[in-house]
């Protein structure tokens, strides 16, 4: 198996700043993996939010992780401040796929980066539901 190469700042086009907390250290102390897929949420639902076409009470579409995937390439630590970059790879009918890379500090290669793959269910039935044509929008500023 190939390891990735740790991707730059420049090829993302939306960052989000989250610090990190006492809590997100482990006994090794460093941030868990698992936190780094709570920084790999906070980065989509905060910029579906801002864009407006999330809504998390009673919006037609949610997003149910179908996929998700991180490659580790350097350690996080409180009290470091984590820049998550974050871009569209693919939309499809009713799926996303979210590329996302976390930043320490300055750094210019990522700490850590992976995927999510969101498909978008009508929320009373859990059926796939085709992606609203503002979504699309929002998504659209992001996909490279």
């Amino acid at each position: 198996m190939n390891k990735p190469i740790p991707r730059t700042r420049a090829d993302f086009g939306h960052f989000r700043t989250i610090t990190t907390r006492w809590m997100d250290n482990d006994v090794y102390a460093h941030v868990n993996n698992v936190v780094y897929y709570a920084y790999f949420d906070t980065v989509v639902n905060q910029y579906l939010l801002e864009a407006g076409v999330l809504d998390i009470v009673a919006g037609p579409v949610i997003g149910l992780v179908v996929d998700t995937q991180c490659s580790y390439f350097s350690p996080i630590s409180f009290p470091d401040v984590v820049h998550a970059g974050l871009r569209v790879a693919r939309v499809g009918a009713s799926s996303v796929r979210y590329e996302i890379a976390l930043f320490r500090n300055d750094e210019r290669a990522a700490s850590a980066q992976g995927h999510f793959v969101h498909v978008y269910v009508d929320r009373g039935t859990g059926r796939p539901a085709p992606l609203p044509a503002e979504w699309r929008a929002a998504l659209a500023l992001l996909t490279v």
